[in-house]
């Protein structure tokens, strides 16, 4: 049950955690942390611009007025910063300022800024963690044990014609690349799917590698059309599923799991009916088999995120195909079924990622963006690093909102599964936000009218519902035919780069305390 009764809220954004740090390798070490694929334009802060912006044919939501409303926890007072430690520097009512009781007589007085977030929720999850709780250095909470259990060779009765499910202790890690790091090309497997993305016959447009640092680093690549490079411009191909055709349709998604929290996500999606697209990365499947089974036997739709979760514009072709294959091979040794879609981490595909991905039979899925800076985008991985505040992921959640119920076409939205953090917000806000506005919520593969086999190679009938390399309107393989980009703006000049390496950010997963976070942090240096 939730309450019918709408939730106005303003949240006080304190600074980020990481500029509490004062050292400029903890600064750019937060830069990468903070990456997403619609970066803010130059000048503006992670703090301060939002994922997506209001459109710019109406002014953006004036902030509510003043409730008693307000999530558990939240300051009483909107917009009362509350202290910032034991060497605060306060006014007096009469006399100079205090600094931890000592007068001082020449120090002006600093007063730290912050930032007010607000936002309305019709409905809420009345078992939410209080947005207080929602931090990035808050204790973990219990995992909730998965509510069903797989039993090898169990039957996906759901899926007509798949095999039995495998024993995932049957699997050897040792029989893998190393977790969380990109393949090497060299091994047999590699070897075997680089000649099969040749026999396809699918031209690899010869488009050079990019460096490290998204577009300011690649200015000539951001600029070039005919690279049809999604970070920096926006563009898209017919290949690409970046929304629902159909309006009040959600394309349900999250990323970077399985993990610690997935299966809380799972109670919750069980307990409201409702079915989700996955994008898996390898090297967390084979930390977690368990999960990404009982999330298969759920109906919940699997697709591809790569090994490592890699930029994979700055990857050599081979080591695109090593990563998107070893993704492929793991989901099913575990499953028995492989995937057919994919998402780029980061959003980060150009013509060369397209056709490779294409060639090894996997249709690209991003999110919905609306142009150059606007994306439906929450920002909820970055709670959990302390670079977006709970209230800001839900502002951003609110613009989408506004945004959404207003196309004519469905949505997709860009959400995590990695994070305890990014979890509680999805369960306790989001999702029963969404379910109060009545949309239609499904798995990416529903949302496009096709059957959930229709999602796994072994299943898919290539009748009705061809493989991407062989659909007629897929990608245009050559350096770009004229007219062929659907570009939405000029290349973007705020800040981009690359996440922090995988597998640490799930290392940081279990650092619960500042000093546990700043210790994993100055380890990254």
């Amino acid at each position: 049950m939730r309450p019918a009764s709408s939730l106005v809220v303003s949240v006080v954004g304190l600074p980020a955690l990481v500029a509490a740090f004062g050292s400029h390798a903890h600064a750019v070490r937060a830069n990468q942390l903070q990456q997403r694929q619609a970066p803010p334009p130059s000048g503006s802060s992670p703090a301060s611009t939002p994922a997506l912006l209001a459109p710019s044919s109406s002014p953006p939501p004036a902030a509510p007025p003043p409730s008693t409303n307000s999530a558990p926890g939240t300051p009483a007072t909107p917009g009362t910063a509350p202290p910032t430690g034991p060497s605060t520097v306060s006014p007096t009512a009469s006399g100079p300022p205090v600094v931890g009781g000592s007068s001082v007589t020449s120090a002006p007085v600093i007063v730290t800024p912050t930032t007010i977030y607000s936002f309305s929720l019709v409905s809420t999850n009345p078992t939410a963690v209080p947005l207080s709780q929602i931090v990035s250095n808050a204790v973990s909470s219990a995992t909730r044990p998965l509510d069903t259990t797989v039993t090898p060779g169990s039957v996906p009765t759901f899926l007509p014609g798949a095999p039995p499910l495998p024993n995932p202790a049957t699997l050897v890690p040792a029989s893998y690349p190393p977790l969380d790091r990109i393949p090497p090309t060299d091994s047999p497997e590699v070897q075997q799917w680089i000649a099969e993305v040749q026999k396809t016959g699918i031209q690899i447009p010869d488009i050079p590698q990019n460096l490290p640092g998204g577009c300011p680093a690649n200015l000539q690549a951001a600029q070039d059309p005919n690279r049809c490079w999604w970070t920096c411009t926006g563009c898209t191909r017919p290949s690409d599923v970046t929304d629902c055709p159909a309006p009040m349709q959600w394309g349900l998604t999250y990323d970077d799991g399985p993990a610690f929290y997935t299966s809380n996500l799972l109670n919750y999606l069980d307990q409201e009916k409702l079915k989700s697209t996955f994008f898996v990365v390898g090297s967390r499947v084979i930390s977690f088999p368990n999960i990404l089974q009982t999330q298969y036997m759920g109906q919940h739709q699997i697709a591809v995120h790569t090994w490592s979760h890699p930029t994979l514009t700055t990857l050599s072709n081979n080591e695109i195909i090593a990563e998107l294959g070893w993704s492929k091979k793991v989901i099913k040794d575990v499953l028995g079924v492989t995937p057919n879609m994919m998402r780029p981490p980061f959003g980060d595909i150009d013509d060369r990622v397209r056709a490779i991905s294409i060639a090894m039979g996997l249709t690209p899925v991003i999110w919905t963006r609306i142009n150059q800076t606007q994306t439906f985008d929450t920002d909820d991985f970055n709670i959990h690093s302390g670079i977006t505040p709970v209230g800001k992921v839900l502002q951003n959640w609110e613009l989408i909102l506004s945004n959404a119920t207003q196309r004519k076409n469905g949505f997709i939205v860009l959400e995590h599964d990695l994070f305890q953090e990014s979890v509680e917000v999805a369960t306790g806000y989001i999702l029963p936000d969404g379910i109060a506005h009545k949309f239609t919520i499904q798995p990416v593969i529903t949302c496009l009218n096709k059957p959930l086999t229709d999602a796994y190679i072994e299943l898919n009938d290539n009748r009705t519902n061809p493989p991407p390399a062989q659909q007629s309107a897929v990608v245009t393989l050559s350096s770009g035919a004229p007219g062929s980009v659907q570009a939405t703006g000029k290349p973007n000049s705020g800040t981009a780069g690359t996440r922090m390496p995988f597998g640490t950010t799930l290392s940081l997963a279990v650092a619960t305390t500042l000093t546990g976070a700043l210790a994993s942090f100055a380890l990254l240096v």
